[in-house]
C-alpha cells in the first residue's frame, strides 16, 4: 500500500497479460491493491460481463471503471449526449454488479478549447451549465439507484473547455445535490490548471470521490516533476480512503514502470 491510508489500482490496458486473472497476479506481485477497468463505447462494458464476472470469482479486484468512449455526456450534439448518458448508465451498473465503487468520466475530451482557435465555443456558458447539471443530475441518480458513484473529472484546458478545476467540478456537484456525484481527480491534470493542487485537494475535500495518478509529463509517477509529497499528503489529510489508479502513459521498459508505480508513491508519501 502507498500510505497507511491508501490504496493503489493500475489501469488493466498498462498491466502485462492477456486476461483480467494474468493482470491480476502481476498487479499483485507489484504491490497494487486493485485493477481499474477501461470502458468503450456501444456498451463494449456491458458485453464484458462474463469475462468481468468469471475475474470477480477468482478474486480479481475491481473497484472503479473509467471511460473511454468518442463523446461524453457535455457534447454539442444532443444525439451524442443521449448516446453518452446511456453508456455511462450501463457502465455504473456494470461495476455496481461487480461490487465496485463507480465510474468516472470528463464533461468531454477533445470536443473544444479556449486555447485553441477558434477560441470561441458553439454555445454560451449559460446552455453548457444547464446541460452538465442535467446529465449529472441523471447520471448521478441513476449511480444512486445502484448504489455507486459518479466521478466528475476535471480536464486540462487543451482537452475540454468546460470543467478544468475542482472548483468547477465541485460548484457543479453543489449545486446537482447529489452525494453519487463527487470529483475524480487526476494529478497530471492538476498540475497544469490548479495554481496549488495540495490546496485545492483540501479546499475540495468533501467533494473528491476518487484519484488518478500520473506524473507532470503524463507518464508513471516519479517519471516527472510532480511534488508528489505536497500532493499525497493534502490527500491524506483531506481523509481520502479510495484509491489511486496510475493512469499514465509509460516510459523506459514498460513492465518495470509498471512495477515502480505502487513502491514509489509509498515513498513519496513517507
Amino acid at each position: 500500500m502507498s500510505h497507511p491510508a491508501f490504496k493503489t489500482a493500475c489501469q488493466e490496458q498498462l498491466l502485462p497479460g492477456d486476461t483480467l486473472q494474468e493482470k491480476w497476479e502481476f498487479a499483485q506481485a507489484a504491490g497494487y491493491d486493485a485493477i481499474e477497468l477501461r470502458a468503450k463505447g456501444d456498451f463494449h462494458f456491458a458485453g464484458r460481463l462474463p469475462e468481468l464476472r468469471r475475474a470477480l470469482a477468482d478474486g480479481v479486484v475491481m473497484p472503479t471503471v473509467c471511460v473511454e468512449m468518442l463523446h461524453f455526456f457535455g457534447a454539442f450534439d444532443a444525439e451524442l449526449r443521449r448516446d453518452a448518458i446511456e453508456q455511462m448508465k450501463s457502465q455504473l451498473t456494470v461495476i455496481a454488479e461487480l461490487g465496485g465503487l463507480g465510474a468516472q468520466t470528463p464533461a468531454s475530451y477533445g470536443m473544444f478549447s479556449r486555447r485553441l482557435p477558434p477560441f470561441e465555443p458553439p454555445r454560451g456558458e449559460a446552455e453548457e451549465r444547464e446541460i452538465l447539471l442535467a446529465g449529472l443530475t441523471e447520471l448521478g441518480e441513476h449511480a444512486a439507484r445502484e448504489g455507486v458513484q459518479l466521478f466528475l473529472e476535471p480536464l486540462n484546458r487543451y482537452e475540454d473547455h468546460m470543467v478544468n478545476r475542482l472548483e468547477q467540478a465541485a460548484d457543479l456537484i453543489r449545486e446537482c445535490g447529489l452525494d453519487s456525484v463527487r470529483i475524480g481527480i487526476d494529478s497530471y491534470h492538476m498540475n497544469i490548471e490548479e495554481a496549488d493542487p495540495a490546496g485545492a485537494i483540501l479546499a475540495h475535500a468533501p467533494y473528491i470521490g476518487h484519484a488518478q495518478v500520473s506524473d507532470s509529463n503524463r507518464f508513471q509517477p516519479g517519471a516527472g516533476h510532480l511534488d508528489w509529497p505536497a500532493w499525497l499528503n493534502a490527500l491524506h489529510a483531506a481523509g481520502f480512503d479510495g484509491y489511486l489508479a496510475a493512469e499514465c502513459r509509460l516510459t523506459g521498459d514498460p513492465v518495470a514502470a509498471v512495477r515502480s508505480v505502487p513502491g514509489f508513491l509509498k515513498r513519496a508519501a513517507g
